[in-house]
């Protein structure tokens, strides 16, 4: 996800009265849940947050292929308070990538719903560059897929990236997603537009992959 949806600009709303929400039912609108990895845990974005997240993703090998972060403190603050409201609407989800032995987020995995009822959604995610190869992203994406189609519902997954992002779009088809064309100059950074990479993933496809997963394990 390229593009974030987050616009700053727009944002007028304090970080302090999304930021206190709390789950009180099963429903992932009402709060997120927790999923633990081999290393990693993935929860919803906290306050706390920001200043790892400022740290991580405004670095120039981050950010260089993904719509311009927040630039301060403030700012990924209000961002943080924004994905939780997002959150209440059932419009998007956004869950922290939180390492094993430390306490706040490092990148994130965003679902945007494209549709009413996320039957169809857009995917991404972004994380600090020193957690690179290190067998978290593979994992945490199918616990995010996993999540969509068996929690959220969804059918149909799109996730886009840089043609000239090539660890993105490798990452992208190691995990089983499906290119599925090239969206030519949709993606504007820097005054510079560039082409995309468009890749999918069905639920049913990734259900079979699952399956097949599973008969090699056992």
């Amino acid at each position: 996800m390229e593009k974030m949806p987050y616009q700053p600009d727009l944002d007028r709303t304090t970080a302090s009265a999304a930021s206190a929400t709390v789950a009180t039912t099963t429903d992932w609108r009402a709060g997120l849940p927790v999923m633990a990895g081999s290393n990693f845990t993935l929860r919803e974005l906290r306050a706390a947050d920001a200043a790892s997240l400022l740290a991580m993703l405004t670095t120039e090998e981050v950010s260089r292929f993904i719509s311009p972060p927040p630039t301060t403190l403030d700012g990924f603050e209000r961002f943080i308070a924004w994905t939780h409201r997002e959150r209440l609407t059932g419009n998007y989800i956004c869950f922290g990538i939180v390492p094993e032995g430390m306490e706040h987020a490092v990148g994130l995995f965003q679902l945007r719903s494209l549709e009413p009822g996320f039957a169809s959604c857009e995917w991404g995610f972004a994380m600090g560059s020193s957690f690179w190869g290190t067998g978290v992203f593979a994992e945490g994406a199918r616990l995010v897929v996993n999540f969509a189609v068996d929690v959220v519902g969804a059918q149909r997954l799109e996730a886009r990236a840089a043609v000239a992002n090539g660890r993105g779009n490798g990452a992208l088809r190691k995990i089983g997603a499906v290119q599925e064309g090239v969206l030519r100059r949709s993606f504007l950074r820097d005054g510079q537009y560039h082409d995309q990479v468009l890749w999918s993933i069905l639920a049913e496809d990734w259900r079979l992959q699952r399956m097949g997963v599973a008969a090699i394990v056992h």
